[in-house]
């Protein structure tokens, strides 16, 4: 379902109305109905896993669906514009977290450490009967925990939530996670971090590589290395993926998406959009309506 509207609406996990704005998951059945707005492009300030058992529907990841037709695993990162629209009686589990409730035990950069998790364009994984028979039984552990409220039921549901990411990972990349971890690869996390955080306001390689006690070079090097790319194209990647998102999913005009990006004219942002996509700003709006 594609809603225009002035603002993308931004949910915190208190949407859930649980007291707990750190973590908040439950049982798919039922979900469009207690949260409609679910149904509708929104962006999310936390992480969503959706372990889909039995689903007939679709769902949508700035703008590319994903067909839910077999058992599968989708994650939405925070800050991609998302919606759901699944049959009432869907069988899996829909658990909600946040970074900080991650970080509260493992450090702070533990979720770029899962390569699912730091992929810009997977979002989604299927399983083989035996693996969501799996999952089924660990979400289900997990759920009990959340219900319950017992002490310590936060410690114990980081943990298995940890559990549950690793074997995440384990689907998506099958390499030993202790031979994926090095200095290197932990500097293009951190900038990455950093470019969610900085994107608009820095457009240029210079500040993310200072913040990072590296060379632009060095910091150039590496993302070659690991992206394919430069960091100055990773940089244009970044602004052009949120100027695509307020294209499509929101009435703000050429003019005021090009203030809110912070570019120094309107015909600057046209320029810039038009030579990282091919197309005009209004000509990507018009095809995506």
């Amino acid at each position: 379902m594609n809603m225009k509207s002035g603002d993308i609406a931004v949910l915190s996990i208190d949407m859930f109305e649980t007291g707990n704005h750190l973590f908040w998951m439950d049982r798919l059945d039922g979900i469009p109905g207690k949260y409609p707005l679910l149904e509708h492009p929104h962006r999310q300030t936390f992480y969503t896993l959706l372990c889909m058992e039995n689903t007939a529907g679709n769902v949508v990841i700035d703008g590319v669906g994903i067909r839910v037709d077999r058992p599968k695993i989708i994650c939405v990162k925070p800050g991609s514009i998302f919606s759901m629209d699944v049959n009432s009686g869907a069988s899996g589990t829909i658990i909600c977290f946040t970074e900080d409730f991650f970080s509260l035990r493992y450090n702070n950069n533990a979720l770029f450490h899962f390569s699912f998790m730091n992929q810009e364009h997977n979002n989604d994984v299927s399983l083989e009967e035996s693996k969501c028979a799996e999952w089924k039984l660990l979400c289900g552990y997990m759920l009990q925990e959340f219900i319950s409220r017992q002490k310590n039921v936060d410690s114990i549901l980081r943990s298995f939530l940890n559990i549950l990411l690793c074997n995440l990972d384990r689907q998506f990349n099958p390499a030993p996670l202790n031979e994926r971890k090095h200095n290197k690869e932990e500097k293009i996390r951190q900038f990455q971090s950093l470019l969610d955080e900085h994107f608009v306001k820095h457009k240029t390689p210079s500040f993310y590589a200072e913040q990072l006690n590296i060379t632009t070079n060095y910091m150039n090097k590496i993302c070659r290395k690991y992206k394919g790319v430069s960091s100055g194209e990773l940089i244009r990647k970044r602004v052009t993926i949120e100027a695509q998102r307020l294209l499509h999913y929101s009435a703000r005009s050429v003019a005021e998406i090009s203030i809110e990006l912070e570019f120094e004219s309107v015909s600057y942002f046209v320029t810039f959009f038009k030579k990282n996509t091919g197309v005009t700003p209004e000509s990507f709006r018009k095809h995506h309506q």
